[in-house]
């Protein structure tokens, strides 16, 4: 250190908390906002990022209206901190499912998705001589994609798939797909298909999913005058719900040969070119993950098989 100058030597180390508090600062927003998600009081994080600033001999954030933005050289510093912090978390993945103990598994499923072909998905990620700690989450296509990107999952099983030109850092592997049935309780009208669906009102999947969007444009380009009565992202609900109001609901063609096999469901007809897609999605420092890679690498013709 006898080479470097007074302001060399202030220079050559930081404080890692204060650069960790300013990220959480650009990342939210707001102090207030890097406050609640780091359980610290906004003066706290006032005093950090002053510290910081006074290491870095100048000004990291500017008012604009009633918030703060980056200056010049904020902008440069969340840029090397976001690659720090993402890199970081990075290895805290890699250490967590390298462990002894069980194999940690997080994964989001689509909320739109048939439970059962995604259970028969997630059964590639276990195997007999290994403890796997499987946690699943569902919610929507977007909401899972902001927690993959937050570090929050390892994987996500989801209806469609995404650009990895735009989604950077991010990848997904088609898995499979299946045709797509109406089913009603009781028989409709002698009326062939899909004219017969004018006769009842329909439940479809919601129009947010990929498959809701392929329904209702099918149906468009059917020329068809239905009655939507409902949108339901969860299959048994919809079905229960169809079975309480004498409606038309949509759910994939297997379905037929074993769920409905003892029940009461009609199948109305089948959708042509309409299939719902099943897309696994996953990080790149994931790459590695055991689950990740069987769960890709697994063929699902079986459990697709009539698609």
């Amino acid at each position: 250190m006898d080479g470097l100058s007074g302001s060399e030597q202030r220079m050559s180390h930081i404080n890692y908390n204060h650069l960790y508090y300013f990220w959480h600062v650009c990342k939210e927003g707001s102090v207030v906002g890097a406050a609640e998600a780091l359980y610290l009081t906004p003066q706290t994080i006032t005093g950090q990022i002053k510290a910081l600033e006074e290491r870095l001999q100048g000004k990291l954030f500017r008012r604009q209206g009633r918030g703060l933005v980056p200056s010049e050289l904020g902008q440069l510093v969340f840029r090397y901190a976001d690659r720090m912090f993402t890199l970081s978390q990075e290895m805290l993945d890699i250490v967590n499912y390298r462990k002894e103990s069980s194999l940690l598994f997080d994964v989001g499923i689509a909320d739109a998705l048939s439970k059962r072909l995604v259970s028969g998905v997630l059964d590639a990620a276990v195997v007999e001589d290994e403890q796997i700690h499987l946690r699943c989450f569902e919610s929507t296509h977007e909401m899972l994609l902001e927690q993959l990107s937050q570090h929050k999952l390892d994987m996500i099983i989801s209806d469609c798939p995404i650009d990895s030109t735009q989604q950077e850092g991010l990848f997904s592997v088609k898995i499979g797909e299946c045709g797509i049935s109406f089913w009603s309780q009781n028989p409709v009208p002698d009326l062939p298909f899909p004219a017969c669906l004018e006769t009842r009102r329909l439940l479809i999947p919601g129009r947010r999913s990929m498959l809701g969007r392929k329904i209702l444009n099918w149906i468009n380009g059917q020329g068809l005058n239905v009655e939507i009565l409902g949108e339901f992202d969860d299959a048994a609900l919809m079905k229960a719900f169809g079975a309480a109001h004498n409606a038309i609901f949509v759910a994939p063609t297997l379905y037929g040969e074993d769920t409905y096999k003892d029940e009461s469901i009609v199948e109305i007809g089948r959708v042509e070119n309409v299939m719902e897609e099943y897309h696994a999605i996953f990080a790149e420092r994931m790459i590695q993950h055991p689950a990740v890679q069987r769960v890709c690498n697994r063929d699902y013709s079986a459990l697709f098989k009539e698609a």
